[in-house]
């Protein structure tokens, strides 16, 4: 979905007229009829502001996390509502640390069981051969 606000150089908030003239003044046909579609009817206006919250508030989202588009899709309109990943040392490194922490855990448990496990049946499949030779 286009930004039709950053395409048009508007403000989210800018009043019919400003919208208006900045429809007259696009060169691009078909963002002109799509902004003359949806900004200048008061329910479509309504709705796609909705939707513009949410896109930006994902957008804002994915830029904290340091997430970005493949570069395939940057400078397209699935590229509106992106921002640029967030600094070196943001939150997102905190938790990509934590995360590979947590995973690495994780990953020795399982061992650490198999492990015990197979003492346990050592143990098991001993103390039934000691029987067996005893009695």
């Amino acid at each position: 979905m286009r930004d039709l606000y950053q395409r048009l150089h508007l403000s989210a908030d800018a009043d019919e007229s400003a919208v208006a003239e900045a429809i007259a003044r696009c060169e691009h046909s078909a963002l002109k009829a799509d902004a003359a579609t949806v900004l200048q009817a008061d329910s479509r206006r309504a709705e796609y502001d909705a939707l513009h919250d949410t896109l930006s508030d994902i957008g804002r989202l994915r830029a904290r996390l340091g997430l970005t588009h493949a570069p395939y899709w940057r400078a397209g309109p699935a590229d509106d509502f992106s921002l640029p990943p967030g600094p070196p040392g943001s939150r997102f490194e905190e938790w990509m640390q934590r995360l590979n922490v947590a995973a690495r855990a994780h990953n020795r448990r399982p061992r650490r069981r198999g492990i015990l496990l197979v003492l346990w049946l050592a143990t098991l499949a001993g103390g039934v051969a000691l029987g067996r030779y005893l009695l």
